[in-house]
């Protein structure tokens, strides 16, 4: 089968397309036929080594962390799951991932996929998606009639996290740039603020119950966020190499978020998809070949919005 691989850490041009044996799931997996991946920023930092940490992984190693595929074979022990079954799922971080033709997944992981979407569309959804739930409901406990600042909405996770927000009966106030403002609207921001010409704490005129900081922003930018929230509030960080900020004296936590998957979390997604009530949206397809190319744009902050990675029709 075709697969994208790495054999060193590095640049992107360490990655390679090249053949590699089908794998076989042992107790407890499945195998997928991968319709697609998608991009993850993620991908980059563990590809260039700079995860090695907390996400160690075994050289060679195919990246992509979201799957959404159809189930091919089936390791001892699995239950629940049928061969032929179109599911999505976030796989393991330190495992290989779905820049493959097939892929080995912990079968509990797996969802069955969005039937409202396409299946290759879907893998937009796992990290990004989960990113923003656990933020705002796992970390931030949002409730209806909140306000939210959503710092750094543009991007893939800031446009779940506006629809879910809204969705949750929250007043929405999302920063983003003019390139990004519109979508940012339309998925239902009460408030955008420009943050190319205005500056957030400026902006933001009434006290704030969560903040969602998705930004890379500098360090002062980011301490900044804690005096929009009021007493009893939270910051929540995504830019994990900064720790989030807080005010023990007001009771403001700050909360360094890492993703987790969680195939009941992304179930609930999925019925929101198929329910009409929370929009994927894809930017960019390519097919697995030119990943490496995708890396390459992605190390140039050349690529915006989510990039679905087809491997299969």
């Amino acid at each position: 089968m075709k697969a994208v691989r790495f054999h060193e850490y590095g640049a992107p041009d360490v990655l390679r397309y090249e053949d590699v044996d089908q794998p076989v799931p042992g107790a407890g997996q499945v195998r997928i036929r991968v319709a697609a991946t998608s991009f993850n920023s993620v991908d980059g930092n563990i590809r260039g080594g700079f995860m090695r940490g907390p996400i160690p992984v075994e050289l060679p190693h195919t990246p992509g962390l979201d799957v959404a595929g159809t189930v091919d074979a089936l390791g001892a022990g699995v239950a629940g799951v049928e061969v032929g079954a179109d599911v999505i799922g976030f796989l393991p971080m330190d495992g290989d991932g779905a820049a493959a033709e097939y892929v080995l997944a912990p079968a509990d992981v797996l969802t069955p996929a969005p039937k409202s979407v396409p299946l290759a569309d879907a893998a937009a959804l796992p990290v990004v998606a989960l990113t923003a739930w656990q933020a705002l409901f796992d970390h931030g406990k949002l409730r209806s009639g909140q306000r939210v600042l959503i710092n750094g909405a543009g991007g893939a996770v800031g446009g779940y996290a506006v629809q879910l927000a809204k969705g949750a009966g929250a007043h929405v106030i999302a920063t983003a740039s003019p390139r990004s403002g519109d979508a940012v609207k339309s998925a239902g921001a009460d408030e955008v603020v420009d943050h190319t010409t205005t500056g957030v704490t400026a902006a933001v005129t009434e006290p704030v119950d969560v903040v969602l900081n998705l930004a890379p922003v500098e360090p002062a930018e980011l301490a900044a966020l804690v005096t929009l929230v009021r007493p009893g509030g939270v910051v929540v960080n995504t830019t994990v190499w900064m720790p989030a900020p807080a005010d023990e004296e007001r009771g403001v936590r700050g909360i360094d978020l890492f993703v987790r998957s969680d195939a009941g979390q992304l179930a609930k997604l999925v019925a929101l998809i198929d329910d009409g009530e929370l929009r994927v949206d894809v930017a960019e397809r390519v097919p697995l070949s030119e990943l490496p190319a995708l890396h390459a744009r992605a190390a140039e902050n050349a690529v915006h919005g989510k990039v679905v990675v087809r491997v299969s029709a």
